[in-house]
């Protein structure tokens, strides 16, 4: 079955594009050339490394499609290839633009590769916060350019110096006068010296980004402790191949901690136009989560909940976004997306990713969708998200 999409335009909400080799060398001050982020062959492996050479690790493609356009297992190719192995749409945007047009999408939001889903990996290999938060600049001024470039068919999404909150603040406002449409957040800040986000400390940061309508994405996999956690959900003597898809599948669900510990702090009652995106985790979970916070919070801080302006489960509908791709929802797509909300869920195709949607997607997701109500699927396909990112 394949989906006409008519004057939709489908906005594909995750995907990730992999740096070239000389991504900050070409851009950084000479002073810093060679501080910055390149890759160096380290025990006999292509290496991203930092300063006086700290490794941010192998410098792969991260991709599971290669040249050809065949797609891999995770061991076969995201976790060994390299970028000449793998589909020139990982890292060439001339060449993805014509994947997306081949696929009848019209934008895609960018996340990273090379220095964590979040960013984090920057603050782990760097000691020198100058160094640091120049890597930082230059990254998000690239994907400024690239927005720009582009004519808005590419939305990366930058990411903040989350070891400072002042920084990341001052970093917020600069992505914004760029013309960025939105952040990119670590889970977990307090892994790199910050309080965590449920601190008030983060306050000017949930400020800013409200004002300036900024979405705040946290991307699964965003923080150096939710990545500890990929490498312990499964058990060691599962096959090699079967540890992905079980730290995948447990990474989905890992991003529940995020909604639920940003609704019990009370952030949105301190700033309800802002807003956040749950990215690549699925929306089956979210029913049953919005259930247990509603039902947990009374049950065990009912001075707490009392406190808040509406129910814990409310807030997913008014301040919160999650993304779409494979599910299918026990064939009741139409019950999950009315349990969600049809204003909140983002499409993704997660390119190339494993579990990304390659090579059609929209023929993918085609029957599927036609079990839920033509407003709802433009929504989801696009609507959702041009609203979202101001298109």
């Amino acid at each position: 079955m394949t989906m006409t999409t008519g004057d939709l335009r489908v906005i594909d909400c995750d995907t990730h594009l992999t740096p070239t080799e000389d991504f900050w060398t070409k851009r950084a001050p000479a002073a810093y050339k060679d501080r910055v982020p390149r890759v160096e062959e380290v025990d006999g492996e292509p290496t991203w490394v930092v300063d006086q050479g700290a490794s941010l690790g192998p410098a792969r493609a991260g991709s599971v499609i290669d040249r050809e356009g065949e797609k891999f297992p995770f061991q076969e190719s995201m976790a060994v290839w390299g970028l000449e192995q793998s589909h020139q749409g990982a890292y060439d945007t001339e060449v993805r633009l014509k994947v997306m047009d081949e696929s009848g999408i019209y934008a895609q939001v960018l996340f990273p590769n090379s220095i964590g889903l979040g960013g984090q990996d920057l603050e782990r290999a760097i000691d020198d916060p100058v160094l640091r938060r120049l890597c930082v600049q230059i990254y998000n001024d690239a994907m400024a350019e690239l927005q720009d470039s582009s004519g808005g068919r590419f939305l990366p999404m930058p990411v903040l110096p989350a070891w400072d909150v002042k920084e990341s603040v001052e970093e917020a406002q600069r992505c914004a006068s760029l013309g960025l449409r939105g952040v990119n957040m670590t889970s977990d800040p307090q892994d790199l010296g910050s309080p965590d986000l449920a601190n008030r400390a983060w306050d000017p940061l949930w400020e800013a980004c409200a004002d300036l309508q900024l979405p705040v994405h946290f991307h699964i996999g965003s923080s150096i402790t939710a990545m500890n956690f990929f490498g312990n959900y499964f058990w060691p003597s599962q096959d090699e191949y079967v540890k992905p898809a079980i730290g995948g599948s447990m990474l989905f669900i890992n991003n529940a901690r995020v909604v639920i510990n940003t609704i019990f702090a009370g952030i949105f009652d301190r700033y309800p136009n802002l807003k956040m995106v749950s990215v690549e985790s699925g929306c089956g979970w979210i029913p049953f989560i919005l259930e247990t916070m509603d039902y947990e919070l009374w049950e065990n801080a009912p001075k707490q909940a009392g406190e808040l302006s509406k129910m814990p489960s409310e807030y997913f509908k008014s301040n919160w976004y999650a993304t779409f791709w494979f599910e299918r929802s026990q064939g009741d797509l139409q019950g999950l997306v009315s349990k969600v909300g049809e204003d909140n869920i983002l499409f993704e195709t997660d390119f190339p990713h494993p579990t990304c949607l390659y090579p059609k997607p929209l023929d993918t997701v085609a029957e599927k969708l036609s079990t839920i109500t033509p407003q709802a699927r433009r929504k989801i396909l696009g609507e959702n998200a041009a609203k979202l990112y101001r298109l």
